[in-house]
């Protein structure tokens, strides 16, 4: 049987004027930012409607920009069309178990404001980055990391795409992974990312206790459609191993080109990408160019769904 697939983005999908025109359209969209707003104790949709961007681009701010966004989108959309699977790259996994009902939008909210702010602390208190290797598979990115290593800090943190890989760790350590990666494994492109730490990586360990904590009193329920976790690339549904997939996702690789072949291998066809930006779309078209691909971030995308 042919399913749809719900994909929810991640950091660095952001752009100011996001959701701007679902709050001024629909009156739920409105009710569901105000709330947002008073659970994050300032008003985060005047950041996302007005920026600056640099305010949004702050992990704690875009994180649940991120996510109030998206969420809002599937309510919008309705019974118009569903979701058989979910998965969400890095972030946008909260909100994938927020749509399959894992939690609520209040709780899930609360949560990825705390992940926000834990990410943010961790990367002020163990400073950190990130770099895209372009055009290395997998295996000897693995080897590259070793041998930059030399007693600090680098793994790969992103699966992305075949020949695209994100790499987390110090500084240092990433920037000679780069030369290496260039140099002796011939990438075809490396760039470090702006980013404000190594995320996915054990340079966020500060930060793992009190996320297992938050995880740990927050109220989950059984997932009602398979949520595809990052970090196993496997479908869970049952509440205790979402929530252990969130907890080790913090610093573990995101798996999100297994993911999808693991949609598609269980019978997704279309996938629709909710939410700012077109970053995962078109990851799926390079993993597998025969499935169909969707956006869904504006009224307009809403009111083409009749």
């Amino acid at each position: 049987m042919s399913k749809i697939a719900f994909i929810f983005p991640g950091q660095g999908s952001q752009a100011v004027g996001m959701g701007k025109d679902i709050y001024e359209k629909y009156p739920m969209a409105k009710e569901l930012y105000d709330i947002a707003d008073d659970i994050m104790g300032f008003h985060i949709s005047k950041i996302c409607f007005d920026g600056p961007a640099d305010v949004l681009k702050e992990t704690h701010i875009t994180q649940p920009a991120l996510y109030i966004h998206s969420y809002i989108l599937t309510k919008l959309i309705g019974d118009k069309i569903k979701g058989d699977v979910t998965a969400g790259h890095s972030l946008g996994e909260y909100t994938a178990n927020a749509y399959a009902g894992s939690f609520s939008f209040e709780d899930g909210l609360r949560l990825v404001k705390k992940r926000g702010e834990l990410m943010r602390d961790s990367g002020i208190q163990q400073p950190g980055t990130m770099a895209a290797i372009i055009g290395v598979d997998e295996n000897k990115v693995k080897d590259i990391c070793e041998k930059a290593g030399e007693g600090k800090i680098v793994q790969p943190a992103n699966y992305n795409c075949p020949g695209q890989i994100v790499i987390s760790g110090d500084i240092e350590a990433v920037q000679r992974a780069m030369k290496i990666a260039k140099e002796e494994y011939g990438a075809r492109m490396v760039k470090q990312l702006e980013v404000s730490g190594a995320f996915h990586s054990n340079l966020m360990h500060s930060s793992a206790e009190e996320l297992r904590l938050a995880i740990n009193s927050t109220n989950f329920e059984n997932a009602k459609i398979p949520v595809y976790a990052n970090v196993e690339a496997e479908p869970f549904e049952n509440k205790d191993k979402i929530k252990n997939a969130l907890y080790r996702q913090l610093m573990a690789t995101v798996k999100w080109e297994a993911c999808v072949n693991n949609m598609v291998h269980a019978g997704a066809v279309k996938f629709y990408e909710i939410g700012s930006g077109k970053v995962l779309t078109g990851l799926v078209k390079k993993i597998n160019p025969n499935v169909e691909c969707f956006n869904i971030s504006t009224a307009a995308d809403i009111e083409n769904l009749n």
